[in-house]
């Protein structure tokens, strides 16, 4: 990862905790309240959370954070509450200097970006909600099943969460992410460790099942739109449904998954980038092609002449990853959502009849 590709700096929730956040990309902002399985160190090459952050930075300013406890956010003596997870997300917001922008939320940043949202409704501009409930398990109330399903999975964070076994490897990935490719598996198993500590997603699960914003819900004045996986293993369908039926005037968007984080190589990821698109405001492209960097304008050439990543690698002597993180700035700053997108516009102006030396 290139530092140029995002800057990471630190700011202070009301009770003196850090909280790590990072910008990236160019235009109106656009704040992800994401889900805890984040590290802004490790997350970005990730295969599960790139195609998300390259989807929300086209055209705007991405601004992530490392929730309390996690990622390179402060991890010692940390509280976790509904309250507290509404003043980080506030204090991100006032380190960043934000006025209006548009509030993206999934799975647990759902309840703090709700109760936010209405606070402060002269500073939403859109809010998306991909996965969430504004309750969780244990507020919306459970049966003696449901309870016991509920103290098995804390038991299995207990003692597996550490250990690089790859029976409780499987276990966490596929509650998140069933349909994942061996590839997005490992990622995704790696990054879990590397996040945060057992005893840390216990706590945070503990007060995340309590969780209650449903009175902030009806309060929520701007534009919304709701998304939510049909076979959602966390977060029921219906509790996604109920949501949007609360919000005035939301769009409901179900999706044709079984993953609780969607995946850009499922059907699914289409229909989501296009409710995305729909939703939000047009904006245009902020780099031309000649403000492309030399480096740049090389990989931009042989996408264009029809090279896959791995050849335009092995072409240049440099990695696949770095081709991969170069292609998605070039994405990035064009303005397109494909390579198609991308081959098209080069071509247009030029692009694909150079050779590489």
């Amino acid at each position: 990862m290139s530092i140029a590709q995002q800057q990471i700096r630190f700011c202070t929730s009301r009770d003196g905790t850090r909280i790590a956040y990072a910008t990236s990309g160019q235009g109106p902002p656009i704040v992800w309240a994401g889900h805890f399985v984040r590290h802004l160190e490790f997350d970005w090459d990730s295969p599960v959370w790139r195609p998300w952050r390259s989807l929300l930075m086209q055209g705007r300013m991405l601004i992530r954070y490392d929730w309390r406890g996690f990622g390179l956010s402060d991890r010692a003596g940390v509280e976790f509450s509904l309250e507290k997870h509404v003043e980080d997300l506030a204090a991100v917001v006032q380190a960043a200097g934000l006025k209006k922008f548009v509030l993206f939320a999934a799975s647990g940043g759902g309840p703090p970006a709700m109760a936010y949202a209405a606070r402060h409704p002269e500073q939403i501009d859109h809010l998306i909600l991909y996965g969430c409930s504004s309750r969780g398990r244990t507020a919306r109330g459970e049966t003696t099943e449901q309870a016991a399903d509920r103290q098995t999975l804390l038991g299995m964070i207990e003692v597996g969460w550490s250990r690089e076994l790859p029976a409780y490897d499987q276990f966490f990935a596929r509650l998140h992410i069933s349909d994942a490719s061996t590839e997005q598996f490992r990622s995704y198993y790696e990054l879990l460790r590397l996040t945060a500590s057992p005893t840390n997603v216990v706590a945070l699960l503990r007060a995340y099942f309590q969780t209650d914003a449903s009175d902030a819900v009806p309060q929520i004045g701007c534009p919304t739109l709701v998304m939510h996986a049909r076979q959602d293993s966390m977060i029921p369908f219906d509790e996604g449904r109920q949501l949007a039926s609360l919000i005035p005037g939301a769009q409901f968007v179900p999706l044709e998954s079984r993953n609780h984080i969607l995946l850009d190589t499922e059907p699914a990821w289409c229909q989501f980038a296009d409710a995305l698109d729909d939703f939000l405001p047009a904006v245009q492209p902020i780099a031309a092609l000649d403000e492309l960097t030399p480096r740049e304008r090389e990989i931009l050439e042989l996408v264009a002449q029809g090279s896959d990543n791995d050849h335009i690698a092995g072409r240049l002597k440099i990695s696949a990853k770095t081709v991969r993180n170069h292609v998605s700035l070039i994405f990035g700053k064009l303005g397109v959502n494909s390579r198609a997108e991308a081959v098209a516009r080069a071509r247009d102006a030029g692009f694909g009849r150079r050779t590489i030396p």
